[in-house]
């Protein structure tokens, strides 16, 4: 979006501090949320407590949903949440004129995807030991073992580029379309566009986390695949 006005070029004008400039943004914005939301907890939560709960909650079902209990499902709360709440506001920060999207960068769009490739391997080996967790990679049969452990290694692997790719490509895509919605024009055409842009940043960020509860799920019970 270098034709259109940035708020970050006032200060420097470079990517890497236009990506910078708009992770740290979404970040603070991110714990302003929550300590809106913690600041006067109420038994019968309102404004944005009540937004945040039904987040939280929402997160939960998801979680026991694909792992199959609620006790690990609270327990990867907390990563699946906050990946959430960056993917979100990272790609919906995008629509307002003046910024620009974090997660249209790979630098971190890629860094999540590694977070959770690493996260979902460490619980696996964790939760099921080296030779166990290895094990499941070669299959049910021995005689197909020796074809199926580097397919299920190129698959792995292939999940950071799916991952990172397909958010980085979806919101590079939408940046790209609002910016010429703007330049054609800048009053009336937008207007259908920032809603359809607001549904997008949503459902980029469910599909990030249901990914990343997937994989957890993959790792963590390999006794029920």
């Amino acid at each position: 979006m270098k034709d259109l006005f940035l708020f970050s070029d006032l200060i420097v004008h470079s990517h890497s501090f236009v990506y910078a400039f708009h992770f740290l943004l979404i970040t603070l914005i991110i714990v302003f949320v929550a300590r809106m939301a913690t600041a006067r907890m109420q038994l019968v939560p309102s404004g944005v407590q009540n937004i945040v709960e039904a987040y939280v909650l929402g997160v939960l079902s998801m979680g026991k949903d694909t792992l199959g209990c609620e006790k690990l499902s609270r327990k990867y709360l907390p990563l699946v949440a906050t990946i959430g709440m960056v993917v979100f506001f990272g790609n919906a920060i995008g629509i307002i004129p003046g910024f620009e999207s974090p997660t249209s960068s790979l630098n971190l769009t890629l860094t999540l995807a590694l977070i959770v490739f690493i996260y979902y391997h460490y619980e696996g080996i964790r939760e099921n030991g080296v030779i166990k967790y290895f094990k499941h990679f070669m299959g049910p049969s021995k005689i197909l073992a020796p074809l199926m452990f580097p397919i299920e290694i190129i698959s792995h692997l292939s999940r950071i580029i799916s991952l990172s790719f397909r958010l980085f490509g979806n919101i590079k895509g939408d940046d790209l379309f609002l910016m010429v919605m703007l330049t054609l024009a800048p009053f009336i055409a937008p207007l259908p566009a920032y809603a359809l842009l607001t549904l997008m940043a949503v459902l980029q960020a469910f599909i990030f986390m249901m990914l990343t509860l997937v994989y957890l799920a993959g790792a963590v019970t390999i006794d029920e695949h």
